[in-house]
């Protein structure tokens, strides 16, 4: 059965798959494709509906992306995002200026409820919305109708009911937004008139039958870090093509404490084929005096690759090489014309040359949230699917500048501290992600009435859903005190501790 459709029409922003990660949640299958993708294209896709997502430019400018009038004739309801709204505006006769005072952030907006897409019974009149711009619609096109205006922005949102043209000029995508998912949908359900046919259930079906497609009767070698993404990768391929999957673990070195032996014990029950290799004197040489974390992600990256390579030359032929990508490594390698945030090192990390014959990645189009609830469908145990996110290049982005065996190890046993008192506080599920970074930076201190000249260690703990956006963690003062005691106690050369508490944005998670 082929499920109902939403398209999302990236313009670039940093949360357009977001936006396709929402409307999922609603339970409407959604893609997201290029603003240039034709017409005859997305007709043939007969989708049920259309988003735009938002972008950085500015749509009275001829180099910002633009989109033929013909896509708002198609009788295909519409919906405007950020830029997607001016764009809308734009192209269909209103006016778009420059702010005289631009808005960024959580912002008061007032909602006309006789609006479809504010009309449901759980939203009020007013509530919180995320706003990022500079640009602002000061005159609306003929048709439309202003349905939601804060004290800074005349036009919130607009619509033309009569042709299903809605259009935001916030985020309705992002936590941040009250409401924004009832929002959308409103607009998946009520006005493109989706039923909701998309499960996790279904996903898996669809998933596993394009893995045996693309793979026929050729051999899988997947990159296997203990992790949930390539854990749930595992389960799902496993699935697909059996005794045809072959795991690597690659020890390049660079995991928390103990984690190698534990990685090696989860799967030592399971029915698949793992193998690891212990890697740290390889990584360690190519990683000699690097500081830049850019150039740290990429020779990681080819390491990681030129290690899977020669195993699998060990072990005959091997076509495809898996790997546990998922949506948020895609977005902020830089996807489309989306700007790159970092290099992750299983997509912007990869060398130009690879000595597969495909790189497959399952679960590319999911958020880790997703790939939590697809574990679970599968059936991995609950200590997997719920295990710490951890990066690829693990520790060796949590050293700032220069990675050396003294540094890996202070790290090492001051991140163990940290996670063993949250554990113990109980907050290990309500902090979506928690970790040390073992700073550049020395200061004094002092101890036993001596001066001290140590490094600085950071703690970072967030809360997030969908680890596109992110908000501090906040950790009781009690719990962090007990953490800061202990390191500084029992952890040598780290005399100052510090926490972090940065939003994403502007921050990333990680550091590096």
């Amino acid at each position: 059965m082929k499920n109902q459709l939403v398209l999302v029409l990236d313009f670039g922003g940093q949360y357009n798959q977001l936006i396709a990660r929402r409307v999922r949640e609603c339970g409407v299958y959604c893609e997201v494709l290029p603003y240039t993708t034709p017409i005859r294209e997305i007709t043939a896709r007969k989708p049920m509906g259309i988003i735009f997502t938002g972008g950085p430019n500015s749509v009275y400018e001829k180099t910002s992306p633009h989109i033929s009038k013909e896509i708002f004739e198609l009788g295909i309801p519409i919906l405007g995002i950020c830029y997607g709204c001016q764009l809308m505006a734009y192209t269909l006769g209103g006016t778009v200026s420059t702010c005289i005072t631009s808005e960024y952030g959580k912002t008061e907006t007032f909602y006309d409820k006789s609006c479809s897409l504010f009309g449901a019974d759980a939203l009020p009149e007013t509530g919180f919305s995320w706003m990022s711009h500079t640009d602002y619609i000061s005159q609306v096109p003929e048709g439309f109708v202003i349905t939601a205006h804060t004290d800074n922005c005349p036009v919130a949102a607009m619509a033309d009911p009569e042709k299903k043209l809605y259009a935001v000029q916030f985020h309705p995508e992002v936590n941040h937004t009250e409401h924004g998912l009832s929002m959308l949908n409103c607009f998946v359900k009520d006005i493109c008139g989706c039923c909701g046919d998309w499960t996790m259930e279904n996903y898996v079906k669809i998933a596993i039958e394009q893995v045996r497609q693309t793979v026929g009767d050729g051999k899988v070698l997947l990159a296997l870090s203990g992790g949930v993404d390539s854990s749930v990768c595992a389960a799902l391929l496993s699935r697909a093509v059996g005794k045809n999957l072959t795991c690597i673990f690659v020890d390049h070195g660079f995991l928390r404490k103990n984690e190698g032996d534990e990685v090696e014990a989860a799967f030592a029950g399971q029915d698949i084929h793992f193998i690891r290799i212990n890697a740290k004197d390889a990584f360690m040489e190519k990683l000699s005096g690097v500081s830049d974390p850019e150039k740290k992600r990429k020779i990681i990256g080819e390491e990681f690759i030129r290690a899977f390579e020669r195993e699998a030359k060990k072990l005959g032929t091997v076509d495809f090489l898996a790997q546990g990508t998922i949506y948020p490594d895609v977005i902020e390698s830089g996807c489309g014309n989306a700007a790159v945030i970092k290099s992750h090192h299983n997509v912007g990390g990869l060398p130009d040359y690879v000595d597969f014959q495909e790189i497959i990645e399952p679960l590319r189009l999911l958020f880790k949230d997703e790939v939590r609830q697809l574990g679970i469908e599968l059936g991995l145990p609950e200590h997997l699917v719920w295990r710490q996110p951890f990066p690829g290049p693990g520790l060796a982005i949590r050293i700032i500048g220069e990675i050396t065996e003294d540094k890996l190890e202070i790290l090492q046993d001051a991140d163990w501290i940290f996670r063993e008192e949250i554990a113990k506080a109980g907050l290990d599920r309500s902090i979506h992600q928690y970790f040390a970074v073992l700073t550049n930076m020395r200061s004094v201190g002092v101890m036993g009435d001596g001066r001290t000249y140590d490094y600085t260690l950071a703690l970072r703990g967030v809360t997030t859903t969908d680890f596109m956006t992110a908000d501090f963690a906040r950790i009781p003062y009690e719990v962090l005190e007990v953490v800061s005691a202990r390191i500084v106690n029992e952890v040598k050369n780290i005399n100052r501790v510090v926490y972090d508490v940065t939003t994403k944005p502007p921050a990333t998670i990680e550091w590096e």
